[in-house]
């Protein structure tokens, strides 16, 4: 039964912010202009540390890296919303939901680690100004960043292998307005535990583990 739920289901339903046709046509305007102004402040951020040698400085680089992670995060959910705003129909196929799933874990597991990070860049400007420039190498910048992506990657990783062996009944409709775990939770026949316990530890360590850190 739940294998023929599972293939049965092919596409989710998403609810968005209002049923209203007038207030998504507003939505529809304000979400573009915020989210063009989003793509264009982050570009011009890389843009203007990548071109001027003055701020070729680890503060300035994990700024990049930040900037471009919040243009990643803003790209993964804002175009589905644009589209579902102006479609008579908000569906979302079930592997698009997954990959939306996905990368807005790794997304936002980036941005606590680059915070962390960045804190501890600050903690070594200021407790240790003399040491700066030789523990905030070059070297040790790069290694944090790509700890930090492949920190959020592979925590997002183990997360949607999971949610890959859910299955899904006839109940198809999420409440809100892009696909996040505990909203796919309910609409699963399966025994979610496993999968709870799993963004539970994920949770713990991107929130209480990073501040900490900070």
């Amino acid at each position: 039964m739940a294998s023929r739920n599972h293939s049965s289901i092919t596409e989710f339903i998403l609810l968005g912010l209002s049923a209203d046709p007038h207030v998504q046509v507003l939505l529809f305007v304000l979400f573009l202009i915020i989210y063009l102004l989003t793509l264009l402040g982050n570009l011009l951020i890389i843009l203007l540390i990548h071109t001027d040698s003055n701020l070729h400085t680890p503060m300035y680089f994990f700024l990049s890296h930040l900037s471009f992670q919040d243009l990643f995060y803003s790209s993964v959910t804002v175009p589905k919303l644009l589209e579902n705003l102006l479609s008579q129909r908000k569906a979302i196929s079930v592997e698009g939901c997954l990959a939306q799933v996905f990368f807005v874990f790794a997304t936002t597991g980036i941005e606590a680690c680059l915070l962390s990070v960045m804190a501890y860049d600050r903690y070594a400007a200021i407790c240790h100004p003399l040491l700066y420039g030789q523990v905030m190498n070059k070297q040790l910048c790069e290694r944090l960043v790509w700890g930090s992506w492949v920190v959020a990657f592979l925590d997002a990783l183990m997360n949607i292998l999971l949610a890959l062996n859910m299955d899904f009944c006839e109940l198809q409709t999420i409440h809100h307005y892009f696909c996040e775990l505990p909203s796919l939770f309910p609409l699963s026949c399966s025994n979610v535990s496993t999968n709870s316990a799993m963004l539970l530890c994920s949770a713990l360590l991107h929130a209480i583990g990073t501040c900490l850190l900070i």
